[in-house]
């Protein structure tokens, strides 16, 4: 019997979707920029999360999904939300302070770096191969140029920056720890997702009474940081999501998982435009190294014969 053909893909069944993904993603750090004028970094972590487990706790019940049962399950969801949501959200806010929001698009940009060495090395989950060394050595160059860091150490900009690492640091945990843990449970991605945030919302107010004081009244903020955050929980989160795991479905995991070379395009455009940024030339030099050995480690660059494993991206709310 011979093989059914396969269909080709159209573009306009998933390139909207893609740009506005990233567009979406890329315009993250645009509104944490703007949630932190008012508010404490663990609150717009703590509004992000809340906002974005009720968008996707919607979506589950529209599309009549369960959510996941069982103490283990939850146990590595209580991980993963803190790996993947809670601790990096936080992160980047804190960041955020110190930095500009283009360079924290930058350092989201690096997570594919540590997702390797993690799964590698931790996990045991993936291969060193001589390509993705040689990939992983470029981009973290590119890491360096990024941190100046032949300026020497020191100064809130640098905590800042490595506050922004941190945050992509926990993301190479998170996403590893996911396959390993979660991808073969029957469950579906977006019913994992609303547990994770589930978690993530309940871990972030233990956290913000303890660290950040009384919430502040809902009338005394303003409407661009209400906005912002609704737009950080309900589009980063829940919105972003549903148009990425129809992406996945249409055109694949690999194709979803491109959109992190676009990501820091968008958040510098709107930083520049919007929020009239200014880069160091290093720091843009630095972020096209990085991309360039993330491209590499990946294969991006490489003509393959046979499917390459990917990390797939549907279990992974935030781009940011």
């Amino acid at each position: 019997m011979s093989a059914t053909p396969l269909t080709p893909v159209r573009l306009s069944s998933w390139l909207p979707g893609y740009a506005l993904l990233a567009l979406i993603w890329g315009s993250s750090f645009l509104f944490i920029m703007i949630g932190i004028r008012e508010l404490h970094p663990i609150y717009v972590a703590l509004g992000r999360a809340a906002v974005g487990a009720v968008t996707v706790l919607t979506i589950v019940a529209v599309m009549r999904h369960r959510l996941p049962r069982g103490w283990s399950v939850w146990g590595h969801l209580f991980v993963i939300g803190a790996l993947g949501v809670s601790i990096p959200m936080t992160l980047f806010a804190y960041g955020e302070q110190r930095v500009s929001s283009i360079l924290a698009g930058i350092w989201n940009a690096t997570t594919p770096l540590f997702v390797l060495p993690v799964a590698v090395l931790v996990f045991g989950i993936e291969r060193w191969t001589a390509r993705r060394l040689i990939g992983l050595v470029i981009g973290f160059t590119g890491v360096l140029v990024i941190l100046g860091i032949w300026h020497g150490a020191g100064g809130a900009g640098l905590i800042g920056q490595l506050m922004c690492g941190g945050a992509a640091l926990c993301y190479g945990f998170g996403i590893p720890y996911q396959r390993r843990f979660l991808a073969q449970r029957a469950e579906s991605g977006v019913s994992i997702v609303a547990g994770q945030l589930i978690m993530a919302t309940l871990q972030l107010v233990v956290v913000a009474a303890l660290f950040a004081g009384a919430p502040p009244a809902l009338g005394s903020l303003s409407l661009d940081v209400v906005l912002s955050i609704v737009a950080l929980g309900a589009l980063g989160t829940g919105i972003a999501f549903a148009i990425n795991f129809r992406i996945i479905k249409v055109a694949g995991a690999s194709t979803s998982a491109s959109v992190t070379y676009v990501i820091p395009i968008v958040a510098t455009v709107i930083g520049v435009v919007v929020l009239n940024e200014r880069l160091a030339w290093y720091q843009p030099v630095g972020a096209l190294v990085v991309l360039l050995g993330v491209a590499i480690s990946q294969g991006v660059l490489v003509r393959r014969r046979v499917p390459r494993r990917t990390f797939s991206p549907e279990l992974r709310s935030e781009a940011a």
